[in-house]
């Protein structure tokens, strides 16, 4: 195994800085990953690529970027107790401390120790050949999984499964999804293979509406404009509204979109990052009796969970991939994922992922 690998960093001015680094190798309760896939997440482009929005321990720390990896695992340290060499595993991308109450219900992502590190973020993340992991933050990839697959479980779908099961979405639900980035399209593939039998998208962008009806994941997409909550509501029944909706889009008219949209007696879902919303709470919220959610990625149980129920769906999170770039390549992948017009955004190691 080579001892130098090529690794990309995240310097904040919208580029992509690539350094040559040590292979590192793993400790007791560590694993060494080989890095078949690594995709790019919005929180990538919003809080570092662009400029380092967090701060303190929260803070990029100046890290081999990517919180989205999958591969296989190849050397395995002293005090592992479940994974061997030749495991394909995804990555959860927060190490909480583990002993904590959020960590031990599963909720790393909500661990406020100072012992919490995001990969990509406070330590070494998946834009690399190798991946340095605690075994404790591994979930198996099945065999009827692609490593793109199980890269897109690393965040966006784990967290879309996990505020679809917090609204218990089913076949007797309506679902408008407010945002159609690669989250707001995981949403509808997932809320599909949930049952939900019609399934309504919205976004600013024409192409983001145009793919999810391409994909064949939304029956009707709109571009947002100033009559967007009267033409989603009129394709529901008598007009009533949605039973569950979803806002990705991080944005206030978004968020009072699916408020307002929202049949009575149904409920709603935060998902998306940043901003702000403003509405009426007794004529939106009191009087139609709605239940509003908030929604932080999700747990390591239920990712497993989540690729098991993949396999059962039959269903690939790869399908949302429309472009694929290798390691070299990652500056044009982050940049063509900073302008928001494609789908998910996929760096590869191995032509087989």
């Amino acid at each position: 195994m080579e001892n130098k690998m090529k690794a990309a960093y995240l310097p904040g001015n919208s580029t992509v800085e690539f350094r040559e680094v040590d292979v590192p190798q793993p400790g007791p309760g560590e694993v060494l990953i080989r890095t078949k896939a690594s995709t790019i997440c919005g929180s990538d482009i919003r809080a570092i690529y662009r400029e380092h929005l967090g701060k303190g321990p929260e803070a990029y720390q100046n890290k081999i970027a990517g919180h989205e990896p999958c591969g296989q695992i190849v050397q395995c340290g002293s005090h592992t107790k479940r994974f061997k060499a030749g495991d394909r595993v995804v990555v959860y991308h927060i190490s909480g401390c583990g002993v904590c109450n959020d960590c031990r219900r599963g909720y790393m992502i909500s661990c406020t120790s100072p012992y919490r590190k995001a990969y990509g973020w406070q330590r070494d993340g998946g834009m690399a050949p190798y991946i340095l992991a605690d075994e404790k933050d591994c979930v198996l990839l099945p065999d009827e999984l692609t490593y793109t697959d199980g890269a897109q479980v690393a965040c966006g779908f784990g967290t879309v499964y996990e505020g679809l099961e917090k609204v218990g979405v089913s076949g007797n639900d309506a679902v408008l999804v407010v945002g159609l980035g690669p989250v707001g399209l995981a949403t509808l593939m997932l809320a599909r293979a949930l049952g939900a039998k019609q399934l309504v998208g919205v976004d600013t962008v024409k192409e983001r509406c145009d793919l999810a009806l391409k994909l064949g994941l939304a029956d009707h997409t709109f571009v947002s404009g100033p009559g967007t909550l009267e033409q989603v509501v009129a394709t529901t029944y008598q007009k009533q509204g949605f039973e569950r909706t979803v806002d990705c889009s991080g944005h206030t008219l978004g968020r009072q979109l699916c408020i307002r949209a929202t049949r009575k007696w149904g409920k709603m879902v935060m998902i998306g990052e940043g901003g702000t919303v403003e509405f009426n709470p007794s004529p939106d919220i009191i009087h139609d009796q709605i239940t509003i959610y908030g929604s932080w990625v999700t747990n390591i149980w239920r990712m497993e969970e989540l690729v098991e129920r993949l396999v059962r769906w039959g269903i690939h999170p790869a399908d949302l991939v429309t472009h694929r770039f290798t390691l070299d390549q990652a500056d044009k992948a982050y940049q063509l994922m900073d302008e928001g017009k494609c789908g998910k955004v996929a760096v590869v190691f191995d032509e087989e992922v």
